[in-house]
């Protein structure tokens, strides 16, 4: 079955066919590093990082590019907060650092670039120079606009016309534009103190005088670039003039993906991007999680809570253009469904490597099954990147290794095989790791139960059966199972841990 995946340029779900056989190009739009990254975020990097696991396990080479917007009056407006830094430049690197140890916590696989905005100033005052010269924008007052009605496909990705699209960017603009529609490509002066004012936190005094953003010479005079041309320009660098896949959010279709198509395809009379993947929103009761409403979970938060496998379970278990809420109840399904896998795994390993398992044991139901779980798998993320029936596949399977050993005192050597494969194989697409916990506090609370269980083994030996009795007893009390073997206590932790 070919990949299929739901275009949101033409509405349709159609079979996925990049330029190069052998080669993707996919471009996701990053954060504006302003806030510290939170399980809003993390759900489409999770998805976006599955959908590049998926490309590769099909056999392509994944030329994988994310921004990050480090030029913003959101990040002007943390200046001097929190031990923040003292300027933008300084805001931006501390919330990047988050970024990426946040992006390492989950698991995910590394971009190409993570190309940042500041670093694409020449090359975005060429793009817009281009679209000048190509009578597609025009400079008033030391700004660059973007002429809307120049750009006869505008509104093609949103399905809006032109004249019905509200005025874009900022209330002092208007008098400068031709069009309200039309939308800045670069901005004269520095960054606007009543845009930096509206993002401030409330009840924090930054005292002394507005912090001020970074500016850069241009032909045009002193100034910053606009949001929209910030990905066209960094996109076309790393990726050339034509993308394969541009992941993003839902709320990013307009004005900012149909702004990157106009300037795009003004400048290069080339389709920008082929596929347009959009994530769907991430909601936190009624409303969805975000940085500006301040009702977010930080992904360190979600890490330290759940685990990286039990995270990574929640946020694959709908699929990346369905909504999600973030609920006790849609967590504690997901600490169950990782928990079913994860005891399944260990079970089929302990079974495979026994001396039960035997050779010439062939339980043919077994093996069908797993077989079809695969397929099943496979069907599912063929269609669209279906991450929740992928997962369904996989627990499946995690059913099936149950049935066989809890039916048989001895066991299908083959068939088990098979089964710890497909586990790891398959869930290493949805970036779930069998062999332990990537990140998290999980490392440190296995090392505390252990120092706790030599601990208990030495009041054994001395006799203090009580005693030891009662560690087991605290230890249980927090969810942790110990098992007492001929070999010595082992221990199994709390789900996601």
């Amino acid at each position: 079955m070919t990949l299929h995946v739901t275009n949101t340029l033409t509405g349709e779900k159609e079979p996925f066919e990049p330029q190069d056989p052998e080669n993707v190009l996919l471009y996701y739009c990053g954060l504006t590093v302003s806030d510290p990254p939170h399980l809003g975020h993390a759900r489409s990097w999770v998805h976006v990082d599955v959908m590049h696991r998926w490309l590769e396990y099909l056999g392509y080479d994944v030329r994988h590019v994310e921004n990050f917007t480090d030029i913003n009056e959101k990040i002007v407006a943390r200046v001097g907060e929190d031990d923040l830094g003292d300027d933008e430049e300084t805001v931006a690197e501390t919330y990047i650092e988050q970024t990426l140890s946040s992006m390492r916590a989950l698991n995910l696989l590394r971009a190409e670039v993570y190309p940042r905005v500041s670093e694409h100033v020449p090359e975005i005052i060429d793009l817009v120079e281009t679209l000048i010269e190509k009578g597609y924008a025009y400079e008033s007052n030391g700004s660059v606009y973007f002429d809307v009605a120049s750009f006869e496909e505008y509104g093609k990705l949103s399905n809006q016309e032109p004249e019905e699209i509200e005025s874009q960017g900022d209330p002092d603009e208007r008098s400068e534009k031709r069009n309200p529609a039309d939308f800045a490509l670069w901005k004269a002066g520095g960054v606007d103190e009543g845009a930096v004012h509206e993002h401030r936190h409330e009840g924090v005094d930054h005292g002394g005088e507005p912090p001020e953003g970074l500016t850069w010479d241009s032909p045009w005079g002193e100034g910053r670039p606009g949001w929209h041309i910030e990905c066209s320009a960094m996109s076309m660098t790393h990726l050339g003039e034509t993308l394969d896949i541009h992941v993003g959010g839902r709320d990013l279709v307009f004005p900012h993906h149909e702004n990157e198509i106009a300037q795009s395809e003004a400048a290069t009379d080339e389709r920008f991007a082929n596929y347009w993947l959009h994530c769907e929103l991430f909601q936190m009761g009624d409303e969805k999680m975000s940085s500006s409403l301040g009702n977010f979970v930080t992904v360190e938060e979600g890490v330290d809570r759940l685990g990286t496998n039990v995270l990574r379970t929640f946020l694959t278990a709908g699929s990346y253009n369905s909504t999600q809420l973030y609920a006790d109840e849609t967590i504690a399904e997901a600490e169950e469904r990782w928990d079913r896998l994860e005891r399944a795994y260990d079970a089929a390993v302990d079974a495979v490597d026994s001396t039960d398992a035997r050779t010439k044991i062939v339980d043919e139901s077994f093996r069908t099954a797993v077989d079809e779980a695969r397929a099943s798998f496979v069907e599912a993320m063929n269609d669209d990147f279906n991450t929740r029936e992928a997962q369904s596949a996989l627990l499946s399977i995690a059913t099936a290794v149950n049935s066989h050993v809890d039916d048989r005192d001895e066991y299908d050597y083959r068939g088990l095989r098979e089964a710890v494969d497909a586990l790891e194989e398959l869930g290493s697409v949805l970036g779930l790791s069998f062999a332990g916990e990537t990140a998290g506090t999980a490392t440190l609370a296995g090392d505390v139960v252990e120092l706790v269980l030599d601990v208990r083994e030495r009041e054994r030996a001395d006799g203090n059966y009580d005693r030891a009795d009662e560690l087991r007893d605290e230890l249980e009390a927090f969810g942790i199972e110990v098992q007492d073997t001929d070999d010595g206590a082992s221990y199994r932790l709390p789900s996601g841990e």
